[in-house]
């Protein structure tokens, strides 16, 4: 069993990832878990951009989460917007400057140099491992996935470029399918990870 050993790896990289990111912040007074929030906030879609959503992907409690976003607000990054349908819920959308940053400052020029180091293949493999490694911490613990929507079951194609989440019954832009969710479902895959539809 190599559980240490990649247990190791796995915590060194998330130190160094913590440094760098850090740095990347300490201009705009910035911490680690403000850019955690900022970048999950960029990647994720309309069903997963609450501040309960944060803070069930980050594992923060909702006090850390609430002045985070305080701050986010503040410095004109992340703005908020009341649900068209349900007032009572609050989105929280990432504004032109927040994505200025994020396209300037993450990934961080530290993971950056280190992957520009690795050939194609190299990193095809590190990605696919990683992959697998995630997905079966997941499964392995019964979490929440927060997989990305072309990957999950309820995602079904409607004709060339068009997508409709089962889940929600909602349409879905080719966009839409390439963000992450909080109600991603992986769903039941062969062998070979490939998805077996609900009947």
């Amino acid at each position: 069993m190599k559980t240490n050993r990649i247990y190791h790896y796995l915590e060194r990289m998330g130190e160094l990832l913590k440094v760098s990111a850090r740095h990347a912040g300490a201009d705009h007074g910035l911490q680690p878990v403000h850019l955690e929030v900022l970048r999950y906030l960029s990647v994720c879609n309309r069903y997963s951009d609450t501040p309960m959503a944060v803070t069930e992907y980050l594992g923060q409690t909702k006090g850390t989460v609430s002045q985070t976003i305080k701050i986010l607000e503040k410095k004109e990054l992340v703005r908020k917007e009341a649900d068209q349908n349900d007032k009572r819920m609050t989105h929280l959308k990432v504004t032109k400057q927040g994505r200025d940053f994020i396209d300037a400052n993450l990934p961080t020029d530290m993971f950056v140099t280190a992957c520009q180091n690795l050939s194609e293949t190299q990193q095809a493999e590190i990605d696919a491992a990683l992959d697998l490694l995630l997905t079966t911490m997941i499964r392995s613990n019964h979490m929440k996935s927060f997989g990305v929507c072309s990957s999950c079951q309820f995602n079904l194609k409607r004709g060339e470029g068009a997508y409709f989440c089962d889940l929600v019954k909602a349409p879905l832009t080719r966009d839409d399918t390439k963000l992450i969710c909080r109600e991603h479902d992986a769903g039941d895959r062969d062998a070979q990870g490939n998805l077996r539809r609900l009947k």
